[in-house]
């Protein structure tokens, strides 16, 4: 598994010979790279099928990048945005084409998939945010960059299907062969449907502000619907600037149950496309937690600091590991029937961002394959967050390579709308986590007489919310302070 400092090395390698390498071709090597970095793990204990194979686009093999295509685009008309109407855009039953075979294979290969590409972004993340929270969605990141890759021209489709791994590895330099972005969307919806607990556990919702004049394709428009629970494509006149931004911003704080709010602010006279995307979360534990046990104690944000927090208790079965390789202990917590929280607690003196160096795909399917029965009583944070992330930013801090070549200056959305040129201007996705100490379940009584191992958790650790059918990541993320 190569190192951050390993990946990024091509990046001053091509500083130094740029004589010798193209950018184009310095480009694909990077992309290469960090793809194989990211899958090499995740795909060595499953008998291999090749990605591409179960979402490649029907009647689809080798098409020529480097010659222009004369076809009309079929684009669909646009409402304008208004205020007094946020009324989700109308939905209709897609064609599966027959895509419903398969369906586990499917949502297993492409958990892996995302969950490879959403840990490394996760710790680019978190490099930038050292000292304050961090939460993350691999999932709804994945389904972002896979709706943005319906718009993107055949050129560009490379770069965006390298960095999600959906690449055909026999295609030559001259050709690209596409996969089916409506499959992948649906597969992901399909993943999102195996959440089964209380109604409204995870929503998906996706905004795409569009320029007035402008047009969309009808695929990338039915590409926001097949990657949500709800969407909203509307056409904004953005000459008068403040207004279009009080307008947008409206909008979505009304379209989003208040949880998107401001948002937007400098907007310019000229943007083509914002994009937004966002997942709420709002589950409840398996066993409920007991209130009486709620109190107050301390939690060691750092060596000099200390906050005070509620720490809410629940004492019964768990599964649990003391990994003593990565020096942390794991606890899994059951949040419905198949949805789980996997705890992550940093032994004392042990570095978190250490920690969070070390995770890969095969790390976390070896925690939760060596978790042990064990009888615990188990203090933690009550904590709920909402994060927002630049996802123009995050794919630049990775490498400028990348952004640049996806969502910058040069990339080309040739199939995004008959309008040329055509670009995304922004891309945010909003995160937002909730939890309570309320279950399905009460107190397990079945160890009621044995004596509880004592598990405390007061300072900074990381958990992820995993769907267990696939195991797929939903969310990812760290506490580092729980009263921020």
């Amino acid at each position: 598994m190569l190192s951050d400092s390993q990946a990024t090395a091509p990046r001053s390698n091509h500083r130094n010979h740029s004589k010798k390498i193209s950018n184009e071709e310095m480009c694909n090597i990077f992309l290469s790279v960090l793809l194989i970095s990211c899958l090499s793990v995740g795909l060595a204990n499953r008998v291999y099928v090749h990605p591409f194979h179960l979402f490649a686009s029907a009647n689809v093999s080798c098409e020529t990048i480097n010659t222009v295509v004369n076809q009309s685009l079929e684009t669909v008309p646009l409402n304008p945005i208004d205020n007094e109407s946020v009324t989700p855009d109308t939905r209709t039953t897609t064609d599966t084409d027959g895509a419903v075979y398969n369906v586990t294979q499917r949502t297993a290969v492409l958990a892996e998939l995302l969950n490879s590409l959403g840990l490394r972004m996760y710790q680019t993340l978190s490099s930038q945010q050292k000292d304050s929270n961090t939460l993350f969605s691999p999932m709804n990141t994945y389904g972002s960059l896979v709706t943005l890759y319906l718009g993107a021209s055949k050129k560009t489709a490379i770069p965006y299907q390298q960095l999600l791994g959906l690449s055909k590895d026999t295609d030559r330099d001259d050709c690209v062969s596409l996969v089916d972005g409506h499959n992948v969307l649906r597969t992901l919806q399909d993943i999102s449907s195996l959440v089964d607990g209380p109604k409204d556990e995870i929503d998906t919702r996706v905004w795409a502000f569009v320029r007035k004049g402008a047009d969309l394709s009808k695929d990338f428009v039915q590409g926001t619907k097949d990657f949500s629970d709800a969407s909203y494509v509307r056409a904004v006149n953005f000459s008068d600037p403040r207004r279009a931004e009080t307008q947008i911003n409206s909008f979505l704080q009304a379209s989003s149950d208040g949880k998107i709010a401001s948002l937007f602010n400098d907007l310019s006279a000229t943007p083509d496309l914002l994009f937004v995307s966002s997942v709420h979360f709002k589950g409840n534990w398996k066993q409920a937690f007991q209130p009486e046990k709620t109190l107050m104690q301390e939690f060691k944000v750092d060596s000099t600091t200390t906050v005070t927090v509620p720490l809410m208790t629940h004492t019964g079965a768990y599964k649990y590991l003391n990994d003593k390789a990565r020096r942390c202990t794991v606890v899994k917590l059951p949040l419905s029937k198949r949805t789980y929280m996997l705890l992550v607690l940093p032994q004392e003196m042990s570095s978190l961002a250490d920690l969070e160096s070390k995770l890969r795909s095969d790390v976390i399917a070896g925690w939760n394959s060596h978790l042990k029965d064990g009888f615990l009583e188990l203090s933690l944070p009550k904590f709920s967050m909402t994060a927002l992330t630049d996802l123009r930013s995050l794919l630049s801090d990775m490498a400028t390579e990348i952004e640049k070549r996806l969502l910058g200056s040069e990339a080309d959305f040739g199939r995004l709308s008959s309008e040329k040129p055509f670009n995304v201007d922004k891309v945010f996705n909003k995160v937002t986590f909730e939890m309570s100490e309320d279950g399905s379940e009460t107190q397990d009584k079945s160890q009621a007489g044995g004596v509880p191992f004592k598990l405390t958790v007061n300072r900074p650790f990381l958990f992820a919310i995993v769907e267990g059918n696939s195991n797929a990541i939903l969310m990812l993320g760290k506490i580092k302070n729980p009263t921020l």
